[in-house]
C-alpha cells in the first residue's frame, strides 16, 4: 500500500544520509510502498541546488536501479540551504512544505528526519512549533538518530524539550540494529518455540553472552568517539536493548505498548552497581598496534582527530545482573569494541549441565549446549548438543545444529533502515526506543561510568585485532567460564596472530 508523506530531512548533505537514507527511500519506492504522493525536503547548510541534490540522491542509489527510475524518484526531492538557529529559514521551509503538501497531495502526513548533531534536536523541534512548520491535518512524526543526550541529565533536558511539541506516540528514536532482521527474530525464537521459553530461566541457564565485535577502528570519527567512547556509543543503545529483547517476559501481545512494557521492566531490573562493583565487574580497554598476518594496525592514540594521550575506552565488556525471580544468579556478559580479530554479533546462551554425569568413562567432559543467534554479518541460529561417536566406545562429542541464512536471501531482505523508514511511517513504534528505555539504559551506564572513573584505573591495552584485553577472559575466568566465541583462535593457530 502506498504511504503519504513529506519527509524533511534535517542534514541532507551528510554521509547517513547518502549511504543509508536515499538507498532506503528508493528501496520502497522500488516497492510501490513510495509511489506518487511523496516529496522529499533535503536541508542542511550548504547552497546546493535541487538539480545537484538530485543528482547526488541519484549518485547514492545508482547500483540499486534503471537510470528512468531512479530520474523518477529524484525528481520527488527538493532542497532548502538551511540554518537550523535562524527562525526565518524556517518560514521558507514552511512556505515549500506547503506547496508540496498541495502538488502531491500528501494529505498533512509529515515526517521529520534529524539526522544531524544532537546539540540541534531541542531547537530545531522548538522552531517547527514555534514557526508553524506542523501539519494541523495527517501526522507529525519526529525521527530521531541516536545519540540521545550524553548521560542521563542532558537526555532528560532533551526529551523535555522535545516533547513540549511531540507526543510521545510520535517520537521514533532510532536504533538502527534493532531493525535488523536477526534481532527482530529474538522473539520469534523465543515465543514462538516452546522449547526454548520452557527454559529460558535461571533453572536452565547458566550463562547469557552478548558480543558487538567490530574488526574496524575509528576510521573517520575519532573527533565524536573521543566524547563518546565504547561504553556510550554501543553499551547505552544497542546492546541494552538486545539485553532487554533476551531478557524480557512474553508480552500480552506482540505491539509496540505491550514488548516496550516488559522492555522497560527489564532495564529497570538491572542492577546499578556501586562504584567498588564496577571494579569488580567491568573491563575498559584500549586498542593498540597490532598485525593480523602481513596487515599492521596503528594504535588508537595515532588514530586522526584523537589524543596522544586519550585515555578513552575502545573496548568494554562487564557482568550484569537482573533482580528478578526468572534470572536471579544468571550473569548476562557484554563485550563490544573496535579493532576487534573479526566483525560479528552473537549472542551465546549457554545451558547448564547435568549435576551428575553418567558416562565416567569419557576422557572429556561432556561439553555444554549452546543456542547461539547470529545477527551480523550472517543471520541465523544454532544449537550445540552432544551425541555419541561412532564406534565400540561410548564416548560423546559435542554436535552443532546449524541453520544460516543464505546470501541470497539475505541480500534480499529489507535493510534495517528501510524497515524502520517503513514503520515510522506507518506509526509503528515497536522497533524504536521509548523514553523510558533510555532513561533506564543511561541510568545503568552513567553508573558504570562513574565506577570506573573513580576507580582510577589505567586502561586494558589489548593489541589491533585481538578479542580484547586479557582482563576481559580473566572478568570470566574468575567465575569458572569463558567467552563461547573466540575467532582468535584460528588466526594463532594459524600463525597470523599473537596475543
Amino acid at each position: 500500500m502506498e504511504n503519504k508523506a513529506l519527509i524533511i530531512l534535517f542534514g541532507a548533505t551528510g554521509d547517513l544520509a547518502k549511504r543509508k537514507l536515499y538507498p532506503s527511500l528508493f528501496r520502497l519506492f522500488k516497492k510501490g510502498l513510495l509511489k506518487e504522493h511523496f516529496a522529499v525536503i533535503g536541508t542542511a547548510r550548504r547552497p546546493w541546488s535541487d538539480e545537484h541534490f538530485r543528482e547526488v540522491v541519484g549518485e547514492s542509489v545508482a547500483s540499486l536501479g534503471e537510470e528512468e527510475q531512479i530520474a523518477a524518484f529524484s525528481s520527488h526531492f527538493y532542497y532548502q540551504s538551511h540554518d537550523v538557529t535562524d527562525a526565518k529559514h524556517y518560514l521558507t521551509l514552511k512556505k515549500l512544505a506547503d506547496e508540496l503538501n498541495e502538488n502531491y497531495d500528501i494529505a498533512g502526513h509529515y515526517l521529520y528526519y534529524l539526522a544531524m548533531s544532537p546539540q540541534f534536536f531541542g531547537t530545531i523541534t522548538e522552531h517547527l512549533a514555534s514557526e508553524n512548520i506542523l501539519s494541523e491535518k495527517g501526522f507529525n512524526r519526529l525521527v530521531i538518530e541516536k545519540p540521545f543526550g550524553s548521560d542521563y541529565k542532558s537526555a532528560f533536558a532533551l526529551n523535555e524539550k522535545i516533547t513540549q511539541v511531540f507526543p510521545e506516540k510520535d517520537i521514533f528514536r532510532i536504533d538502527h540494529y534493532l531493525g535488523k532482521e536477526m534481532v527482530q527474530n529474538i522473539s520469534a525464537v523465543r515465543f514462538a518455540n516452546p522449547l526454548f521459553e520452557k527454559l529460558w530461566n535461571r533453572e536452565a541457564i547458566d550463562n547469557v553472552q552478548i558480543t558487538f565485535s567490530e574488526e574496524l577502528g575509528v576510521e573517520d570519527r575519532g573527533g565524536y568517539y573521543e566524547k563518546a567512547g565504547a561504553l556510550k556509543d554501543m553499551v547505552q543503545n544497542h546492546l541494552l536493548q538486545v539485553l532487554a529483547l533476551l531478557a524480557m517476559e512474553m508480552p500480552v501481545a506482540f505491539k509496540a505498548k505491550d514488548i516496550r512494557q516488559e522492555k522497560v521492566k527489564v532495564l529497570s531490573g538491572v542492577k546499578i552497581y556501586s562504584p567498588e562493583e564496577v571494579a569488580e565487574n567491568f573491563v575498559f580497554g584500549q586498542y593498540e598496534k597490532g598485525q593480523l598476518g602481513e596487515e599492521t594496525f596503528v594504535a588508537y592514540t595515532e588514530e586522526d582527530n584523537v589524543s596522544e594521550t586519550s585515555e578513552t575506552e575502545t573496548y568494554v565488556a562487564g557482568k550484569l545482573a537482573i533482580n528478578n525471580l526468572r534470572w536471579a544468579g544468571v550473569p548476562f556478559y557484554i563485550r563490544t569494541g573496535k579493532r576487534l580479530t573479526q566483525k560479528g554479533t552473537r549472542i551465546n546462551v549457554t545451558f547448564k549441565k547435568f549435576p551428575v554425569d553418567i558416562f565416567t568413562e569419557n576422557k572429556a567432559e561432556n561439553a555444554p549446549n549452546i543456542l547461539t543467534i547470529y545477527i551480523q554479518p550472517t543471520e541465523g541460529i544454532s544449537l550445540q548438543i552432544n551425541g555419541k561417536e561412532i564406534g565400540d566406545e561410548y564416548q560423546t562429542h559435542p554436535l552443532k545444529l546449524d541453520y544460516r541464512n543464505s546470501e541470497e536471501l539475505t541480500s534480499n531482505s529489507p535493510e534495517a533502515y528501510e524497515t524502520l523508514i517503513l514503520d515510522a511511517l506507518n506509526g509503528d513504534s515497536t522497533n524504536f526506543t521509548h523514553w523510558d528505555e533510555v532513561a533506564y539504559s543511561w541510568k545503568i551506564v552513567d553508573a558504570i561510568k562513574l565506577g570506573f572513573e573513580q576507580s582510577h584505573n589505567k586502561l586494558a591495552k589489548y593489541p589491533a585485532r585481538t578479542m580484547g584485553p586479557k582482563e576481559s577472559d580473566d572478568l570470566l575466568g574468575k567465575d569458572g567460564r569463558t567467552w563461547v566465541w573466540q575467532p582468535e583462535n584460528w588466526y594463532i593457530e594459524h600463525g597470523l596472530l599473537k596475543k
